[in-house]
């Protein structure tokens, strides 16, 4: 039987090293490459074409959310299960709509790890047992009406945008790595904190903290 091939992504250097220690052991596991951020990821992900991404949340560039939807919409066979130490109910929530066909969290054991790759692998959702119970029921029974929380209002370049705002970037930094102009990042940060009601750089970080677009210390 032929192992499944895993892209792990993690911007922690010792972290990710754990983690290749630890899928290393598992049978049936073969990880392919590993990348530092959902930027790295995408670009990997066409080289070497893994049946299963690992993917962190919080990282710079381009966070794990936004990779995971980027991954699903052009690598639809390719499978997500977020690994992240966030808990909170709508961060579930967001990975599951999103795309990811799993979320397992980092206080996990190994073995509930293990579970996740085989059960996305074959096509099933894994979440971490932890994760409480109406988690599910919200997302299968009201996913309309989450569709309205503010952050998935955003555009997909304004979410990188507002990413890139709370890393400390300048608009002619952003230009030259998103490849625009610097009057259509403007633009798209005009529209931006139009659209969130939110005026000053430092609501913009505190907003993108909140929904794990940026972790605090960065």
């Amino acid at each position: 039987m032929a192992s499944v091939r895993v892209l792990l992504t993690e911007d922690h250097r010792l972290v990710r090293a754990s983690l290749r220690s630890l899928l290393d052991n598992f049978a049936g596991v073969e990880v392919v490459a590993e990348a530092g951020d959902g930027r790295e990821a995408l670009e990997l992900i066409a080289q070497h074409r893994p049946e299963v991404v690992l993917m962190d949340i919080s990282m710079p560039g381009l966070n794990g959310l936004d990779a995971t939807r980027r991954i699903v919409k052009e690598h639809p066979k390719v499978r997500v299960v977020v690994l992240s130490a966030h808990t909170r109910d709508d961060f579930v929530l967001q990975a599951l709509r999103a795309g990811a066909s799993g979320y397992v969290l980092k206080g996990s054991t190994p073995r509930e790890l293990e579970l996740a790759i085989d059960s996305v692998s074959r096509g099933e959702l894994f979440l971490s047992p932890a994760i409480s119970k109406h988690v599910i029921e919200g997302y299968l029974n009201r996913g309309d009406e989450q569709k309205s929380s503010s952050i998935e209002q955003l555009t997909p370049r304004q979410r990188e945008i507002l990413q890139l705002i709370a890393e400390g970037k300048s608009s002619k930094e952003i230009a030259q790595l998103l490849d625009a102009s610097v009057k259509t990042i403007e633009s798209h940060r005009a529209s931006l904190m139009d659209r969130l009601d939110i005026h000053d750089v430092a609501g913009l970080v505190r907003y993108a903290i909140r929904h794990g677009l940026v972790s605090p210390e960065e």
